[in-house]
């Protein structure tokens, strides 16, 4: 049976590389998806990969994961901080969550330093940057044994 793991990317992400590269690095989304293509296929996950600048979309992908039972390594982006939608979707989930940042979010102003959909994930990787995607999906790889 093959694993299956989505790994979801919320609002702006698509901009990795050119928005704010000194804080976001310099690494462009596409990139992003080759490093996870190439761990999820050493792992032996079969890899849905994707980003939407839209919330229902983000909330379709996991009611899709739920159906697969597929293990799924969000980053929520600015959806962490107050999408109840997408965190009672991530509820659903009997697999494993694992939610990344690739800024270090607690040491960010009160508001947005505590992700709500935090609640649900079982490993939360902030702050190693883009490679905080490759930490993520072994994380998910060690909770699906």
């Amino acid at each position: 049976m093959t694993r299956k793991l989505f790994v979801l990317n919320g609002p702006n992400l698509n901009m990795l590389g050119v928005r704010e590269p000194e804080v976001y690095g310099t690494q462009t989304l596409d990139e992003v998806r080759a490093d996870c293509e190439r761990v999820a296929r050493e792992l032996g996950f079969e890899l849905f990969f994707a980003q939407s600048n839209a919330e229902h979309e983000l909330v379709e992908w996991v009611h899709e994961a739920f159906r697969q039972q597929a293990t799924v390594v969000i980053n929520p982006a600015g959806l962490s901080f107050g999408s109840v939608s997408l965190l009672d979707a991530l509820h659903m989930l009997s697999t494993p969550v694992v939610e990344v940042h690739i800024t270090n979010i607690h040491a960010r102003d009160a508001d947005h330093r505590h992700s709500i959909t935090s609640k649900v994930a079982r490993t939360v990787i902030a702050g190693a940057g883009v490679y905080g995607y490759e930490l993520a999906i072994r994380a998910a790889d060690r909770l699906t044994g």
